[in-house]
């Protein structure tokens, strides 16, 4: 099992990570850690998803993926993934800073047949004071790009045009369009076992659909600063974020809510 063990960030992981507001690192997850946990995230996923509609009925949103949040307050083994030290520890090498905390979790499957994830910066919904914030993709098994594996604009964190726009059709042609022009590298690339990848919050990604027979079966964990702060919410859906996430949190306090707990050190 690796999921509590250090992992060290280079110099040059580091960098490349500043700059370009995504990495994908290898080794970060055993098979073991991926088969023992990855059985019960998945098996609490069916169990909670209220997605039920037929796939041609969905929206695009609803086409992307089965979705279930906080799926640690549901089970102890998956409490055990979501508050693993190694991933929390990256996450804070990354966002250079000395603690971690958690902003939710959620399980991404896109079923055969799912439509693609339409291009979107993650922290439109997100009610937080600074951009210290980061969301690990992890698979739980070997995902291809035609399962719809992640990709990313790289060197798009800063780039604030679409930052406006929830994930709809309409972020998707309208930012696509955009990124093209400013001539941002894609990270497009296959996922091989135990390869994890870490994103910042206003680093724009999509994902295509899913043209296998299997599922693809994702876990993703939000971290924040240990010390972020709430602030007044842009729109509705960080309003709705700010109830669900982080209730009682207070605007201009640090986000230390039953909710939200330090997950590092």
């Amino acid at each position: 099992m690796l999921l509590n063990e250090p992992y060290l960030i280079s110099k040059e992981q580091l960098a490349f990570y500043r700059e370009n507001g995504c990495i994908k690192l290898k080794n970060v997850l055993s098979a073991e850690d991926l088969a023992y946990y990855g059985e019960e995230i998945t098996r609490k996923t069916i169990e909670l998803n209220t997605l039920d509609i037929p796939m041609e009925e969905r929206t695009t949103y609803q086409k992307a993926f089965l979705q279930v949040m906080n799926l640690w307050r549901e089970s102890e083994l998956v409490k055990e993934f979501v508050f693993g030290k190694r991933m929390a520890g990256i996450a804070a090498q990354l966002m250079k800073v000395d603690s971690v905390r958690l902003y939710h979790d959620q399980a991404l499957y896109k079923e055969p047949s799912g439509g693609i994830t339409p291009w979107h910066a993650d922290q439109f919904y997100w009610p937080l004071q600074t951009d210290k914030s980061i969301t690990v993709w992890a698979p739980l098994k070997a995902t291809p790009i035609e399962m719809g594996a992640l990709e990313f604009s790289m060197k798009s964190q800063h780039f604030e045009y679409g930052r406006d726009l929830p994930i709809s059709d309409e972020s998707e042609q309208k930012i696509q369009n955009a990124l093209a022009e400013q001539g941002f590298e894609l990270l497009r690339e296959d996922f091989k076992l135990g390869e994890v990848s870490f994103h910042a919050g206003w680093t724009f990604h999509r994902a295509g659909p899913n043209l296998t027979k299997d599922p693809r079966a994702v876990m993703t964990i939000i971290y924040m600063d240990g010390n972020m702060k709430l602030k007044a919410p842009d729109n509705d859906q960080q309003k709705l974020d700010w109830d669900v996430w982080c209730p009682g949190a207070k605007i201009g306090e640090v986000i230390n809510t039953p909710l939200n707990p330090v997950l590092y050190p």
